[in-house]
């Protein structure tokens, strides 16, 4: 694929913060994208906390995806992620990411982390592309499926290859992918 093919496949998206009316597209998007879903209620609970916020993607008046993120002191926590079926493979999911690590800073908060599935491949790799990293691996973390999850992490002013140290799974076997 040209670069040319690769400029046009990408889709520009604006970036928001996520409102009431987005629900029903958000809770769409969940609902296509993972088995063991979010429901309104799970979404609305955590928005209402004061360091939890949400953001859409949104190309023309449609959500394409979203990202739910919790503050903490040093870091951010991506709580649940998902680009539309219909608008992945287009860019949106790396304009998401990008915003968020926009927040970073060196002298706030210097981390992004999250937890990844271990049979979520599709994301472990998509994270990866990001820069993230396997941090360590949490056994029986989900308590929906008794599934192990790898904590994954994204550093202020990371450099590929700058951590040697990553944990070895599934997500460095397909470091090629």
């Amino acid at each position: 694929m040209t670069a040319t093919q690769t400029e046009k496949q990408r889709l520009e998206v604006h970036i928001r913060g996520i409102i009431r009316r987005d629900m029903p597209e958000v809770l769409q998007t969940e609902t296509q994208s993972f088995e063991f879903a979010w429901t309104e209620e799970d979404f609305l609970r955590c928005l209402r906390q004061r360091n939890c916020i949400g953001m859409v993607a949104e190309q023309g008046d449609k959500v394409v995806g979203f990202m739910i993120y919790e503050l903490h002191g040093a870091k951010l926590h991506i709580l649940n992620f998902a680009v539309h079926p219909a608008f992945r493979h287009l860019g949106v999911g790396n304009q998401i990411v990008a915003k968020l690590i926009s927040k970073l800073s060196s002298h706030r908060r210097t981390r992004i982390t999250l937890e990844v599935r271990e049979t979520n491949l599709t994301a472990q790799l998509f994270f990866r592309s990001q820069e993230f990293r396997g941090v360590c691996v949490l056994r029986d973390y989900y308590d929906d499926s008794g599934e192990d999850a790898f904590l994954m992490e994204y550093s202020f002013g990371n450099t590929p290859g700058k951590d040697s140290e990553e944990i070895v799974n599934r997500i460095v076997q397909y470091e090629d992918f």
